[in-house]
């Protein structure tokens, strides 16, 4: 019996004393408690409210759903990624405010995938100032030429292709097919002018012009009457029409041509947000009982995640349904219905996990700005399952130049790989 006692009474002891040793380990300055490894702090601004919302909170979506991955696994070295993200409404002037928060009062080590020309190009000359910090802008989503040329193109690392690459992609695939007449709708601020841009220097490349141009404003929604628009486009009678175009000013273009019963192909570039653009005209559909999703074409600058012969689409399809992401905590109070998967949501998860090797590869320190917008333990190699591998390098920053097709097949965007049924003959 006393034998029994004191073997429990040892047992007890036991584990007293090996709890009295974690709590004084703990307690130790410069134990594994205190030294845990500072977190990566990641800063976006985007667009979470506003008539482009869906797009600046599908890419944050993407992004946030990778980080957590990525933090479930350690992190990157060991550090944890801490993601913030703030709304700009698609205001460049907020969207500059948002940076100096995310560098001065957050204190990040980086920014990160800011969504749209006029807010990029606003916050540009901030990271000259930042200089001395070793700030650079990773990623973002915009495919203007400001944050790829000097000044600022040392200050910037982008991933996706350019809206120039896009529309010379598009131009070249429609005048193999014998068209020849372009027209341009596009909104009228920086990311309308780059793609007007490089429209006409990919028309140039063929001896072709621009037909005829019409504009917008920026802020446009799709409630609003784009008719004198198809007026001013339709008069010059072009073959198809360049959209560089926010989703609802885009859904409001082709919403009006076709009640005007003007069945010209619409090609969008990858900022249009494809769901979002669709979703307003399927639902334009079940009110009219017209149809308005036939003739459109989107290029892209991720593959579709539809096509299940990309390990990486799959790897995104999986990282997302595994996602617990909350909306960005400044969404407007606006209901929202996040998308299971989207083009926009694809490209924020590439962003991210690209971002997440290359800090892997080498510190963030060593990937300032340095002179000509050169830096060192380069080439990097990137697989990431989608066909094109990323290369970044001494005077390349930008990691990618592929440049995919979409259309819209029983009410959802698909590939588009023959373009036979674009041309003059074969169109329905």
């Amino acid at each position: 019996m006393k034998a029994r006692w004191l073997l429990r009474w040892s047992r007890k002891a036991g584990r007293l004393f090996a709890l009295l040793l974690l709590i004084l380990f703990l307690a130790i300055p410069g134990s594994a408690a205190d030294n845990q490894l500072e977190p990566i702090r990641v800063g976006m601004s985007g667009a979470f409210s506003g008539p482009i919302r869906a797009m600046g909170i599908e890419v944050y979506r993407g992004a946030m759903a990778y980080f957590e991955h990525v933090n479930r696994r350690g992190g990157i070295n060991g550090r944890p990624v801490v993601f913030l993200a703030y709304d700009d409404a698609y205001d460049p002037a907020l969207a500059l405010e948002n940076a100096v928060r995310l560098l001065e009062r957050d204190q990040v080590d980086a920014l990160f995938s800011f969504v749209g020309t006029p807010t990029v190009t606003r916050v540009l000359p901030l990271l000259k100032v930042y200089e001395d910090r070793g700030v650079s802008l990773f990623f973002p989503v915009t495919g203007a030429e400001p944050q790829r040329q000097p000044p600022y193109g040392g200050y910037v690392f982008n991933l996706r292709a350019s809206y120039a690459q896009e529309v010379d992609a598009l131009v070249r695939a429609f005048v193999r097919l014998g068209k020849n007449r372009f027209a341009i709708l596009y909104q009228s601020d920086s990311y309308g002018r780059s793609g007007w841009e490089g429209l006409r220097n990919a028309l140039h490349r063929h001896s072709l012009s621009i037909v005829q141009e019409a504009t917008y404003s920026r802020g446009f929604r799709f409630q609003q009457s784009m008719s004198e628009q198809v007026d001013i486009l339709r008069a010059a009678e072009p073959d198809v029409v360049i959209s560089i175009a926010s989703y609802a000013a885009a859904a409001a273009f082709i919403r009006d041509a076709r009640d005007l019963d003007w069945d010209v192909p619409v090609a969008n570039v990858s900022f249009v947000a494809s769901e979002s653009m669709l979703e307003l005209l399927l639902e334009q559909e079940r009110r009219t009982g017209r149809s308005y999703t036939q003739d459109l074409v989107n290029s892209q600058v991720v593959p579709s995640y539809e096509d299940y012969s990309l390990w990486g689409v799959m790897e995104y399809r999986w990282i997302m349904d595994q996602c617990v992401c909350d909306l960005p905590g400044q969404i407007a109070s606006d209901p929202y219905d996040p998308l299971p998967y989207s083009f926009a949501s694809f490209e924020g998860m590439l962003n991210a996990k690209v971002f997440t090797e290359l800090v892997r590869r080498i510190p963030l320190d060593e990937l300032a700005v340095a002179e000509n917008g050169e830096f060192e333990a380069v080439p990097l190699l990137i697989n990431l399952g989608i066909g094109e591998p990323v290369f970044l390098g001494a005077g390349r920053r930008q990691g990618m130049n592929a440049v995919y097709f979409s259309t819209v097949r029983d009410g959802r965007f698909v590939p588009l790989h023959d373009w036979g049924e674009w041309s003059k003959e074969g169109r329905r």
